[in-house]
């Protein structure tokens, strides 16, 4: 048989999901539909509607309240300052894995990873370990009048640690599959590295960082468990937002409770747009 015969009759490669029976079909995406119902439409109405249960002037006295306000400023006062931080790091550890080879890139990988792994009330557990008062460093952090945990910065510390991934590990997925052809060519063209950077890497993964951006200010603004090992409570100074809901639904007043968490449901829905956002401009024409 000719060689252009057996071209024409070769078989077709079946495309999965083609040809699949119209009730499997309907069948999958059924029990999808009935999953996410479950587990995230319901639960999200349910927070909405009890929070606005008492009427809108309710919902909006258990946000304005002065123990709302001072949790909201603490978690927009970590987010700004944590997110920034592992965004420097994100780049510049991403940029070095992808670009370099030195001693103890598997290490940096790996504690980069760590976030992942590590319970974040171990997390918190460590750094009272280390930061209170009868930590590692806890008389030589009295003798100087420095308060980590129970105050801001134990928060701060907190947050930055189980965030510290997002940011590298987004970055790190761009350099990785694009390479560093570019980089190579206007270093050999006589950029500067600062020129590269600017020019050349940081418009290449603007879109990876802003999603690790987004995850980094989401988990951010909602950590509970490292921030509630390190804050001590303390109402008006160490108090976010997750754990001033928690606060309120402790004390039977649920409105308020969940008046509170639709901020933070509303994050989750901002960053999910966000997130679609980023990744249909991401995606190559």
């Amino acid at each position: 048989m000719p060689f252009g015969e057996s071209i024409l009759i070769a078989p077709q490669i079946r495309q999965p999901g083609v040809t699949e029976p119209a009730p499997v079909r309907w069948l999958l995406v059924s029990a999808a539909a009935v999953l996410l119902g479950l587990f995230v439409a319901v639960p999200l109405g349910a927070v909405f509607a009890t929070a606005l249960r008492g009427g809108l002037g309710r919902y909006l006295e258990a946000i304005l309240h002065p123990d709302a306000r001072s949790a909201i400023g603490l978690t927009l006062l970590t987010a700004a300052i944590v997110v920034p931080v592992n965004a420097l790091f994100g780049i510049a550890a991403a940029w070095a894995i992808a670009n370099f080879r030195f001693r103890g890139k598997r290490l940096l990988i790996t504690l980069i990873d760590l976030p992942f792994s590590v319970s974040p009330v171990i997390a918190g557990l460590a750094l009272v370990l280390v930061f209170g008062r009868q930590g590692w460093l806890g008389d030589w952090l009295d003798a100087r009048q420095v308060r980590i945990v129970f105050a801001v910065p134990g928060v701060v510390l907190a947050t930055a640690f189980v965030t510290v991934p997002y940011v590298a590990r987004e970055v790190l997925a761009v350099l990785e599959a694009q390479g560093s052809d570019e980089e190579a060519a206007a270093l050999t063209l006589g950029a500067s590295a600062w020129q590269i950077l600017a020019r050349v890497t940081l418009p290449k993964i603007r879109w990876g960082l802003l999603y690790g951006i987004a995850l980094c200010n989401a988990r951010a603004m909602g950590e509970f468990g490292a921030v509630s090992v390190v804050s001590g409570h303390v109402r008006g100074e160490t108090i976010t937002l997750p754990l001033h809901a928690q606060i309120l639904y402790d004390q039977y007043d649920a409105v308020g409770a969940f008046a509170v968490a639709s901020l933070l449901a509303l994050l989750a829905l901002f960053t999910l747009v966000t997130k679609k956002y980023v990744e249909r401009r991401s995606r190559p024409v």
